[in-house]
This record gives structure tokens, sequence and C-alpha cells, in this order.
């Protein structure tokens, strides 16, 4: 398949610009993989579509306040650092601007001095290794003086930094949200236990490659990007007891759905707990080890995100559902609308 396959007109007027308010009162889309048939719900209603016996898996990793506006030491000049991952105790990779004033050596100020910066070296790809210095907690002062990475579509500044985490995020270590699971809320989650729903946890980081853009048209030739994930035992066991009693296994966000896939190609005899770093690329004609349903959001057209939406769904139901989603006016992206696929 060619990447102009997976695209789609999307008015600029869609992208959201801002989470719904509350978190589940965001539209959801509700599309049944055999069919391909269309509903329209809102994501509170969500619990009329599950079944008891089902298991819905999240993913728990919290996103840094990764992007840190600060100055250079002695000059005061502007600079911007985004963190990538850490490298050694408070040394980590990142991308800087403006590049000519970050060479070796150089030092700069965050926060009026709470976090300290000097770095140590140049990649090939222009990335630095910085080393940090702070007293106390690095993670508290970052926490105190960093922003919120928010994808390059979104341009509103978003005020309350919480609303770019979900509201089980505990594992930090992300550069951007799972945002399938920012439309969840504490009081939801506790219902659908009521009635009979389990839930479970992974952890996987997402990295910045996942606003990558694919350049090549052969969508066999895309390098995809490397993410750490982590699947603890007890979410196996759940996983594998779900099967055993005939209930669906339902990841909540593609990055869910790129951990259990890619910890059933490392355990075929059945999963059990594993972690290491995947570059999984999902796309139609995989077949499918462990999910039974996905939540997710729309996504970029041409991204590997849709295209891992196509190969569970189906490349025409896919593309059907997105532009009756355009034509319904759904919120596009990170702070948009849902999608529950079974």
């Amino acid at each position: 398949m060619q990447k102009s396959d997976f695209y789609y007109d999307l008015p600029e007027e869609l992208i959201a610009q801002h989470p719904a308010e509350p978190r589940n009162s965001s539209r959801m889309m509700a599309v049944s993989r055999t069919s391909g048939e269309v509903s329209h719900h809102h994501f509170y209603d969500l619990g009329k579509l599950l079944k008891p016996g089902d298991l819905l898996v999240m993913n728990d990793s919290r996103v840094l306040p990764a992007r840190l506006y600060g100055e250079k030491e002695n000059t005061g000049s502007f600079v911007e650092f985004l963190l990538l991952h850490q490298t050694a105790e408070k040394q980590w990779e990142i991308i800087c601007r403006p590049g000519k004033k970050c060479k070796p050596g150089a030092r700069f100020i965050f926060g009026g001095g709470r976090l300290k910066a000097e770095v140590l070296e140049i990649k090939d790809d222009g990335n630095r290794i910085v080393r940090f210095e702070c007293d106390g907690n690095f993670y508290t002062a970052l926490e105190e003086v960093g922003q919120m990475p928010l994808p390059p579509y979104i341009t509103e500044k978003l005020e309350d930094k919480e609303r770019y985490q979900t509201v089980y995020s505990r594992e930090l270590g992300s550069a951007a949200a799972p945002t399938a699971g920012l439309h969840f809320t504490k009081e939801m989650l506790a219902d659908l236990q009521n009635q009979g729903v389990s839930l479970a946890y992974v952890t996987l980081h997402v990295g910045l490659g996942t606003f990558r853009p694919v350049k090549e048209n052969d969508i066999l030739k895309h390098h995809m990007h490397s993410e750490h994930f982590m699947l603890p035992q007890e979410t196996a066991d759940l996983i594998n007891q779900t099967k055993k009693n005939g209930g669906r296994v339902i990841s909540v966000g593609t990055t869910s759905c790129r951990t259990l896939e890619s910890a059933a190609q490392r355990c075929p005899d059945g999963l059990t707990a594993c972690e290491g770093d995947t570059d999984i690329f999902i796309y139609p004609g995989y077949e499918f080890k462990v999910i039974d349903g996905l939540i997710t959001n729309f996504h970029l057209p041409e991204s590997t995100l849709i295209m891992l939406v196509s190969a569970f769904m189906g490349y025409e139901h896919t593309m059907n559902a997105y532009r009756i989603a355009v034509e319904e006016k759904y919120r596009f992206f990170s702070f948009g609308d849902a999608m529950f696929i079974a």
C-alpha cells in the first residue's frame, strides 16, 4: 500500500485546540469491525457498548513536562530545550533551538536557576546530550519549571497541565500523552468496574517519533521509531483469563495496542510479563494476536496510527468512518473525539 492511500481531507477547524470538559463529554463514534456500521455516541456511553467480562488495557505512562524555556548563562539569550530521553542520572538527550547557541560547554539557566544545564556533546543527528544540575529532586524541579510538550498542531496554551495527563497516569517517561485515555474520569472507571468490566495497565513511554511523518510513499520503507514498554505479570494474567472466559480484550489507545502485540511476538506460547523496546509497525495485513477491540482518537492523514487502525478495522471501513467523521464535524487528534472499534 502507498502512503497516499491513507490521505483524507481534513478542514483545519476540526483540529481540537483544547480538551472537552468534562473529560468524558467528548463525542464517540462506534464502528463495527465486521460490517463497518457506524453509530454516534458520547464517551460517557461507553459502558453501554461494553459487556461484563470485558477487559480494558490502559497505558499508565505519564507525560514529562519536557519543554524548557531558559537563557544562556552570561549572555541571557533565549533558548528552548525539549527532553527526549534520559541517558544517565540527570543526563538527557535533547532537541534545542537555536542550535548555534548549544555548543559543547555552553551552560543554560531555567526557572531563574531552579535548573541549570551544560551541553556535553552534539550527536550526529544534531540532538544534544546535556547534564542538568539542581538542588533536590530533578523531577520535582522539572514539574515546577517545565511546560507540556504539546503536539505541533495545538497552538493554544494549555492552562492546566493535568489535562494532558490521563487520570491513571503514574509512570513518568512520555514525551506525548497516550491520548485515547484522556476521555476517562475516575468516576467513570469505577462505574465500569461495578458493571463487571476489568481494568489492567501496561506502560509504553510515548516518544516524539509518534508525530514523525511517513516520508516514503511505499509504507514498507518507513523506519518506525522505537519506544520502551513494560507488560506486568498481573496484566498478562488478566488478559489470559479474559480470553479463556470468552471476554474481549479492548486496548485503550494505539500505544497499549502496540505494547500488547509486541509482547505477543515475544511470548508465542501465551502472554507473560516482559519488558523491552519495540518498533512494531502495524499496517493492513497484520494479524492481531491479542486485542479484540480498540478505543482511539482520530489520527493524522497518512500517519502510522491511521495505518494501525486500518489494519484492525479494515481499510475501507476506516476511510469511510473518517469521511463520516469529517462530515459530522467530529473533533480530531490529541484533544479530539474518540472511536470505539469492536
